[in-house]
């Protein structure tokens, strides 16, 4: 009787091993749609906050996300492109988050918040595949070494965390 349900034990175990195994099979690493392009151009940034370097910040790190992603060609004119990406910049904020201890009237720490509209334009069809969709993201600045060199220091994860959700946003699947 042992010796049947030891060789029971091992049938029913190596069956399940080769179940799992041929399931896991045809696992592929990414989404599962098909984009509607190939390539796409990135417009300049327009800017209509109070903070003219989030430009050059978030305009070298869309162009990057797109190029680590890899799934379409980023090209230097609307001419060469399937898609024009445009965003623009449309607000900067920044809210007290926390206060110091000794002090409630001083901040330690604030929220800053960027803001962007998105529009991707088929420049084939001639029509928008999204239009003005408002992007944002958020990060803290601790004011331990100062409010100004905190917000800079900042500025460029709120620039890369922005650039993620434009690229997600422009490559969703639809």
């Amino acid at each position: 009787m042992t010796i049947r349900s030891s060789v029971l034990r091992r049938l029913f175990s190596g069956l399940g091993l080769a179940l799992v195994l041929t399931g896991c099979s045809h696992y592929r690493l990414g989404t599962g749609g098909t984009l509607a392009f190939r390539t796409i151009y990135l417009a300049p940034i327009q800017n209509k906050t109070l903070l003219p370097q989030a430009v050059a910040l978030t305009s070298s790190t869309l162009r990057e996300e797109f190029l680590r992603d890899g799934r379409v060609t980023v090209v230097n004119s609307p001419e060469q492109a399937d898609v024009t990406l445009a965003v623009i910049l449309t607000g900067y904020s920044r809210e007290v988050a926390t206060v110091r201890p000794g002090d409630t009237g001083l901040a330690r720490t604030f929220a800053l918040t960027l803001s962007a509209t998105v529009t991707l334009h088929d420049n084939r069809a001639g029509k928008d595949l999204v239009t003005a969709r408002p992007v944002d993201t958020a990060r803290d600045a601790f004011t331990d070494s100062g409010q100004l060199q905190s917000e800079y220091q900042t500025l460029p994860l709120l620039a890369g965390a922005l650039a993620k959700k434009v690229a997600h946003t422009a490559l969703a699947v639809w």
